[in-house]
């Protein structure tokens, strides 16, 4: 997400056909393939990359800032999937990683950008998607039985831990995107909330693998 391919973060990944096609004819729309382009476009070495449309902002905008934090959290999520062998984790995880395409995608989009980008037939955040995680609390803490009652000590598994890097990660995502929204910057409230719904859930499923329904590794 660090690079100039930001305009077309969606035209590979649910974009509809007749938009995508209108996007190509712009010149919005980056679809990889082998022969396309190099990984090394040179568009950012004086230190700015490019919006949605085209939009350049230096590398340390707070917007880029934000979505490159998720996209650190996407990262996060990856080393997850690779370490726990939970059918229940693996499969919520997986799906929490296509949607923050969709969360990135919105955050690339400059303010005045905003209507064309669901003119154009861009997802954004919803509130079922927070839905969604809120079950996921639900069903750990009833069914489960997994509690917050103590500070938790990182790294008792190797899979916990990784659930504890993703978590912080996640955190620090919410806090990129509350500072883009205190800078009068419009964010979607609805992102803030998923962001904020999904550490819960990865700190329930920490807790989850390091003992086991009912129980939980020692605390301080």
């Amino acid at each position: 997400m660090h690079r100039e391919f930001v305009r077309g973060v969606h035209a590979c990944s649910g974009l509809p056909d007749g938009a995508v096609r209108s996007l190509e004819r712009r010149g919005e729309v980056w679809c990889p393939s082998v022969s396309s382009m190099s990984i090394a476009t040179k568009t950012g070495d004086a230190g700015q990359t490019a919006l949605m449309y085209g939009h350049r902002v230096p590398k340390t905008d707070r917007r880029v800032e934000a979505y490159g934090t998720v996209d650190e959290l996407n990262a996060a999520l990856g080393l997850v999937r690779a370490t726990t062998k939970g059918e229940l984790i693996q499969t919520t995880v997986l799906a929490v990683q296509r949607e923050l395409v969709v969360l990135m995608g919105e955050l690339a989009v400059a303010d005045e950008d905003r209507e064309r980008y669901q003119r154009d037939g861009y997802k954004i955040v919803t509130t079922p998607m927070v839905d969604r995680l809120t079950a996921v609390v639900d069903d750990l803490e009833k069914n489960h039985h997994i509690t917050f009652k103590h500070w938790a000590t990182p790294g008792h598994t190797l899979d916990a831990a990784a659930l504890d890097v993703a978590r912080t990660t996640c955190r620090r995502a919410e806090r990129r995107v509350v500072g883009l929204a205190d800078s009068a910057e419009y964010v979607n409230p609805e992102t803030v909330r998923y962001l904020n719904r999904l550490s819960d859930v990865l700190w329930l499923f920490a807790r989850y693998v390091e003992g086991g329904e009912g129980e939980t590794a020692p605390r301080v």
